[in-house]
């Protein structure tokens, strides 16, 4: 027990360990993309539930008016955590439905989760802080700052679940628009050839798979929406609520409009995947533009050394040799 506690307080195996965990990580993201097919699957097999809950929830207002509809149900160790210590009203966050839709968390089991480990998480940071710094190895520091540490500890924990969502998020969204314009390119090209919206959206949504699996869910998603919503204005704002994007916030609510109105689609749509595709260009452009300042830190750190090294090497190489040459001859 003390030569492993004497390993993993050694500086650097704890940054080996470090090293490690990294390149773990980007082995599991190569082969992650790889996956691609099996998580389209997993996405869509959830939006096919959707849809059956739709057709369940419709049937029942059909047949019952007075009925409130079918719900899922969460049960679990979580949920009797979550309300027996109230921490739905405790941790109370308005916009928190909103953007676990952004990151595609549906239903009530992703509360329920976001709201335990919102309250657990600052225990198991504290608690391994403690461990760590008081139980391990002090580091020969005072006591002021080792409380302060396991303070710190506790607050990283606290935020943590929403530092992890709103990574979801930027993820999902990034994904879904950089597949978007191309999505309303293959639109155009359904309606034009004579598809209904929905058969178009539908068949949009198999093509995106293998190119975006968020975009092709929420196409999926806004396909059986348009065909079991009582109206077809909610299915489209409710893709501009899960995306919380301008680009398809204004594509949303020009098919509405095209609907509404009875303006040509097409032209809608030919107008929005070029407006798309602007902001797709902008992004870039913007991203290219903040390049050379943040390879700055990058350069001075890795790259420059060695170009230093590269450079003064030979000549640190023949002085030392001429004044070795030089010593030995004297």
């Amino acid at each position: 027990m003390n030569g492993f506690i004497h390993f993993i307080t050694q500086p650097q195996n704890l940054l080996s360990i470090a090293v490690g965990v990294l390149v773990f990580a980007s082995v599991m993201t190569l082969l992650s993309s790889m996956g691609g097919d099996r998580n389209l699957n997993k996405r869509i097999k959830s939006v096919n539930e959707r849809r059956d809950e739709l057709k369940r929830r419709s049937r029942a207002a059909l047949q019952n008016p007075g009925s409130v509809g079918l719900r899922h149900t969460d049960e679990g160790f979580q949920k009797r955590v979550v309300d027996r210590l109230n921490l739905i009203k405790l941790l109370e966050d308005p916009k928190l439905l909103d953007r676990l839709a952004e990151g595609g968390y549906r239903g009530p089991r992703p509360i329920t989760t976001f709201y335990f480990f919102r309250f657990a998480t600052p225990f198991i940071f504290f608690a391994i802080a403690v461990f760590y710094v008081f139980i391990l190895n002090d580091f020969g520091l005072a006591f002021t700052v080792r409380l302060v540490i396991v303070v710190g500890a506790a607050v990283v924990g606290f935020y943590a679940p929403n530092v992890f969502l709103s990574n979801q998020i930027t993820k999902r969204r990034t994904s879904i628009m950089q597949a978007f314009p191309d999505a309303l390119d293959l639109l155009l090209i359904c309606v034009e050839a004579g598809m209904s919206i929905e058969a178009a959206i539908a068949k949009v949504s198999q093509e995106m798979g293998t190119t975006s699996v968020a975009l092709a869910e929420e196409l999926s998603l806004l396909s059986a929406e348009l065909s079991y919503l009582p109206d077809r204005r909610m299915a489209y704002e409710n893709l501009g609520k899960r995306t919380n994007h301008p680009g398809v916030k204004s594509v949303a609510t020009a098919m509405t409009q095209a609907e509404t109105y009875g303006t040509p689609l097409a032209t809608a749509l030919r107008t929005m995947a070029k407006e798309n595709r602007d902001l797709r260009l902008s992004a870039a452009e913007k991203k290219a533009a903040a390049l050379p300042a943040k390879l700055t830190v990058p350069m001075i750190l890795f790259f420059l050394p060695v170009l230093f090294l590269v450079i003064l090497g030979p000549a640190i190489i023949r002085i030392q040799d001429t004044m070795g040459g030089g010593g030995a001859g004297g």
